[in-house]
């Protein structure tokens, strides 16, 4: 049997508003709640309800043959609560029928794995607290922000109990080997990877309604014939992609949600396929090998490498600056303080700052609600720069030391 696994990315960041350098020292309210809350019901009405709906009539309907995969960042949750509450209770709904598998991943949807082990397993156990606490589940499986992996990154998430990992099936570092397997982590065996077969996923994600694709228009019965290809070897085909892709990214009348109907009776017709969740394929395929990944990669852009949120001077100035100011946020230990934090820290910021071009900077662009890189940049260090008197402040009430950036004394820690 060869196993098709559906997962879905849900992810909404906490969008900043325009904020001057006259605002520093003035106004410490630094997000744009309208845009956030325009956002979020937008597509809740677009993508969430109908798709949630559908997904839920598709388990009802193949009698629970059909699984899938989620993983739900803690940035999106928080807005669910405030903008969109019948959206988190559809994701509920999901949950009860058993057919649903919740992952773990950053609160924040953030690169703390590439700036501390300490910062990353604090962001993956605020974010299992709150699986556990809006669907009564604690995550056995993981999936980093932006499948964001190394092999240093995945004995980490070893190390906190995972066991199985979603990565990139990149082709420089799969080689001649195919993504439609189980590898291991060479750092520590106990850790299965499951691969994205991009080509396939960005049928369904990017090219769905391209009408200059060769293959357009993309059918349920020609897309299983791919799947069910006895000519494509392997175990286990990953479908890995923005469950945003169903009703924002390719809107409803491009027959998104008409193509995710049939496919599931065009892919159960076939004997030799089934659905699964991450854990059950990872399950019901033993690894074929360790895959050996020492430098960081990504799902992101042609490189599939971390430069479209790290790779020019703004970015690593902004990462730099922010986690520097870690020490203080430990030593005053405030729930408001790490709430700006948590929001902080998302990875989107950094994206906004790219300066790529060609077809990676069409990506970007439509992403950015900036009008450029440098505008992004430059909004986002005037927050952190108001963000940093403040705790420097906080802390100099404390501790005249800490607030004038000297070593804490034991004292005031």
């Amino acid at each position: 049997m060869k196993t098709i696994c559906f997962y879905f990315q849900v992810h909404q960041p906490r969008r900043l508003k325009r904020y001057r350098f006259f605002d520093m020292g003035q106004d410490h309210n630094y997000l744009d709640e309208l845009s956030n809350r325009s956002i979020m019901q937008q597509v809740a009405r677009r993508c969430y309800l109908p798709m949630n709906n559908l997904l839920l009539n598709m388990i009802r309907e193949s009698e629970g043959r059909f699984r899938c995969t989620f993983s739900i960042t803690g940035s999106a949750v928080e807005q669910m609560r405030l903008y969109a509450p019948e959206v988190l209770e559809s994701f509920r709904n999901l949950a009860r029928t058993g057919c649903v598998e919740f992952l773990g991943e950053t609160y924040s949807h953030s690169l703390a794995s590439l700036a501390s082990k300490e910062d990353f397993r604090q962001q993956v156990a605020l974010h299992t607290r709150l699986m556990q606490e809006e669907f009564g589940v604690t995550p056995a499986a993981f999936r980093n922000t932006e499948l964001i992996y190394s092999d240093r990154i995945g004995a980490d998430v070893a190390e906190m109990g995972f066991r199985t990992m979603l990565a990139e099936g990149a082709r420089h570092v799969m080689g001649w080997k195919s993504p439609d397997f189980v590898y291991a982590n060479p750092l520590d065996q106990r850790l299965r990877l499951l691969l994205r077969n991009y080509k396939l996923s960005d049928d369904i994600a990017f090219r769905f309604s391209n009408r200059e694709w060769d293959q357009w228009p993309l059918t349920a019965d020609k897309y299983a014939g791919w799947l069910a290809d006895g000519e494509q070897q392997g175990e286990v085909i990953n479908l890995f992609m923005d469950y945003e892709t169903f009703g924002e990214h390719q809107h409803a009348d491009t027959g998104i949600f008409d193509f995710m109907k049939a496919l599931v009776p065009a892919v159960l017709a076939h004997r030799e396929l089934q659905f699964a969740t991450v854990s059950e394929a990872a399950e019901a395929h033993r690894p074929v090998a360790v895959l050996h990944s020492p430098h960081v990669m990504s799902w992101a852009d042609e490189e599939r490498d971390v430069t479209a949120w790290l790779g020019n001077e703004m970015q690593n100035e902004a990462f730099s600056k922010l986690y520097a100011l870690r020490p203080l946020l430990r030593q005053l230990d405030s729930p408001d303080f790490d709430h700006v934090w948590n929001f902080m820290q998302t990875s989107d910021h950094f994206y906004y700052m790219a300066t790529k071009w060609l077809s990676d900077g069409d990506v970007h662009a439509y992403f950015n609600p900036y009008e450029s890189s440098y505008d992004a940049f430059i909004n986002y260090m005037n927050v952190l720069s108001d963000f940093e008197i403040e705790l420097r402040r906080a802390a100099a009430a404390r501790c005249p030391e800490a607030g004038r950036g000297e070593p804490v004394p034991a004292e005031c820690a």
